[in-house]
């Protein structure tokens, strides 16, 4: 267990408000990926945090993305019963921040895919750098492109965000967002243009909420929400997509999140991954992935 913490900067918002900002970072690295080392300083900078904060902002240091997701490779040399375990772990860590007792908001100011859109997700608000006249970066989940599943709740989030068909058959085709679409869709709550006003902008989002009546479930997932809308959605979602293996994975968690609830569509979503990893359509995929990434 990693004793190290996550910096965290305690600021006051315009309307005096306590803001904490935890900032996630891997010195030395490009970008910041979710790795059982950094869920083990996120899990003990969250149980840190002061108790009397009025809001916290969940940000990145690293240039080249907000979190870029998982670390694939790690979860490719877990057995079943250790990438059970990574997971579930993750979620407990995850679900910290959906617990917190005041307004949460991701500062998110480039890329942000697979588990690091879901640890996004998990807070109340998504605040987002949009530039017009910048390139847009990439945000969603792409897991199902390696022929895998989300497995951090990423089915149950996405379409309590957007349209809910829209979230339904991205997922499961695998297919991120631009991220002007994403606004487009109002993925973001708050926007900015620029990274250097993205912190003031989740600040002043903030200020906006009301303290939170906390569930046991993310703010926004699709048990806070119209379940029969969502129901209609899986309903149009199964018939835009090509029945496979990892589709059928994506909309079986939908389904169980609308029928059994957030636990149990956690739950769905790691054992579809536990078992899609070990198929030959995934294996073949992450080969394919992982040698075209080390060719750059």
């Amino acid at each position: 267990m990693t004793n190290h913490l996550l910096p965290v900067e305690l600021t006051s918002a315009s309307n005096g408000a306590k803001i904490a900002t935890l900032t996630l970072t891997e010195p030395g690295r490009p970008v910041v990926v979710i790795g059982q080392g950094l869920l083990e300083q996120l899990d003990a900078t969250l149980d840190s945090l002061s108790e009397d904060i009025d809001g916290f902002i969940l940000a990145s240091a690293a240039e080249r993305a907000f979190v870029a997701g998982a670390d694939l490779k790690a979860i490719m040399a877990l057995d079943d019963a250790g990438l059970h375990t990574y997971l579930e772990f993750g979620a407990k860590v995850f679900q910290k921040i959906a617990d917190l007792p005041c307004p949460t908001a991701a500062a998110i100011h480039s890329v942000a895919l697979g588990g690091g859109l879901e640890l996004a997700m998990h807070c109340d608000g998504l605040i987002g750098v949009v530039d017009p006249e910048a390139r847009p970066f990439i945000i969603g989940l792409p897991e199902a492109g390696l022929k895998i599943c989300p497995g951090w709740g990423g089915t149950n989030l996405l379409p309590a965000r957007i349209d809910p068909e829209s979230a339904i058959v991205a997922t499961a085709n695998g297919i991120p967002f631009k991220s002007t679409d994403a606004k487009e869709l109002g993925m973001f709550d708050a926007t900015c243009v620029s990274r250097d006003a993205l912190i003031e902008t989740a600040k002043s989002w903030l200020s906006t909420q009301s303290k939170p009546n906390r569930t046991g479930t993310p703010s926004q997932c699709i048990q806070t929400t119209n379940t029969d809308l969502i129901d209609e959605a899986l309903v149009a979602a199964s018939g835009e997509t090509t029945p496979s293996l990892h589709v059928d994975a994506v909309l079986d968690a939908v389904k169980v999140g609308i029928n059994q609830g957030w636990q149990a569509a956690l739950q769905a979503e790691r054992d579809h991954l536990v078992r899609l990893r070990n198929t030959e359509p995934a294996q073949e995929a992450i080969e394919a992935f992982f040698s075209k990434t080390s060719k750059k």
